[in-house]
């Protein structure tokens, strides 16, 4: 095979150290380092008195990620490739066979390197994930709650909507204070969930217990801690999208796509999408492409490639509230394909469609036009009717069409 790159290296990156092997046209040589900065400092600086212009690694969990920072501050080309696709053969497997393996395939040019964001991304990436991760442990404390309650016979969710809205943690409150009269708890409620007090009365009479009351109160303080540490991310990832604030606009227009979603969105994919050749390659770096498995001429599984977990899942998320939206597009499509093949590929499929609304309003700065929910019966209709032209013009007619106008 050609050489395309002369002077190359490629890193089998661990947690505790990292095997690097140079390749130049006189000789080969490998040496290991430690992970620390300071020995990561003199692995830089060995690999660029080799003069070296390309260097390789797998993306080998978040141990990539400080070599990265250093290779990235001195400019030099890195690749950061996916552990499957530079698979050694199999056989014998060390370290440094590894290392000499990544140098080989990069020295003739067969490694393609995953998408890294640049690092203003990479910090508001990581910023939003953390943020997602504390709104879902907050939904898990709200759980906890609820299955406290229900071990203390307080059926309050069969009633409110929202355990946590203003009459729920008034409730709440009150029970941790010692408070045991359903009667007097029901007076708590407000706005419309006073017209329940009699439903309220039943599922507040319950046997909560001195060590429920103790959880209960931990379990608010943490929802708490949770909710000023959610604000307080919010707020710096608001600043830092000050820049994105158009595209934030256009994203938020798609249904089912809020300002929050729209974020995780950018945070994700940029609004460069020059990096991806095409609204289908974005779907499957996302995890949204359907699988190609064919043997023998037969079409066997269908699952869904892997991606970007953290992506799929916030569009994921978007197409069920699509779903409980009316009169649009997208909940029109979720509907029609979860009659006939189930609720989870409806959501699978309209989260693909989102991703690919979203490639092309970052693309070409419009905003999202609204087809309308009719939009596949419109176009089935007219394809039914060119149809019925064609085969009555085979048989020697000539066809007029005259649309009706039904009467109001």
């Amino acid at each position: 095979m050609d050489v395309v790159y002369s002077h190359v290296c490629g890193l089998d990156v661990h947690k505790k150290n990292v095997v690097a092997c140079v390749i130049t046209p006189q000789a080969k040589e490998i040496r290991t380092f430690s992970t620390m900065t300071e020995d990561l400092l003199s692995l830089l600086d060995w690999i660029k008195q080799h003069g070296f212009t390309h260097v390789a690694m797998e993306s080998t969990g978040s141990y990539w990620k400080p070599i990265y920072n250093l290779l990235e501050m001195e400019g030099l080309q890195t690749l950061v490739v996916n552990a499957k696709h530079i698979k050694n053969v199999p056989g014998r497997k060390t370290d440094v066979k590894d290392a000499e393996w990544i140098a080989g395939l990069l020295r003739h040019g067969l490694l393609q390197g995953s998408f890294i964001p640049n690092r203003e991304q990479r910090e508001l990436r990581e910023l939003i994930r953390y943020r997602r991760s504390l709104i879902e442990e907050r939904a898990r404390e709200v759980n906890r709650i609820q299955k406290v309650l229900e071990g203390a016979n307080i059926k309050l969710s069969s009633v409110a909507s929202d355990i946590l809205g203003k009459s729920g943690r008034a409730m709440l409150e009150a029970m941790i204070a010692g408070e045991t009269d359903a009667v007097v708890l029901s007076e708590l409620a407000q706005k419309r969930l006073k017209n329940k007090k009699p439903e309220l009365i039943k599922a507040l009479n319950g046997l909560v217990g001195p060590h429920q009351r103790l959880m209960l109160q931990a379990q608010l303080r943490h929802i708490d801690d949770l909710d000023a540490l959610i604000q307080q991310l919010d707020e710096e990832i608001k600043r830092r999208m000050l820049p994105f604030e158009e595209d934030l606009e256009r994203l938020d227009s798609i249904p089912g796509v809020a300002r929050r979603t729209a974020e995780h969105i950018l945070a994700e994919i940029g609004t460069d999408m020059t990096q991806f050749p095409s609204a289908a390659h974005l779907c499957s770096w996302a995890g949204l492409a359907p699988g190609n498995h064919e043997s023998a001429g037969r079409r066997k599984s269908g699952r869904t490639t892997k991606g970007n977990q953290k992506l799929r899942s916030t569009l994921v998320e978007a197409a069920r509230s699509v779903a409980r939206m009316k009169e649009t597009y997208l909940s029109s499509q979720y509907h029609r394909i979860a009659a006939r093949r189930g609720a989870n590929r409806a959501a699978v499929a309209v989260a693909h469609r989102i991703l690919t609304i979203v490639y092309h309003l970052l693309k070409r700065k419009q905003t999202y036009i609204e087809l309308g929910p009719h939009f596949y019966e419109e176009r089935k209709r007219q394809h039914v009717v060119k149809q019925a032209i064609r085969k009555l013009e085979a048989l020697g007619l000539k066809v007029t069409v005259e649309e009706v106008i039904q009467p109001a």
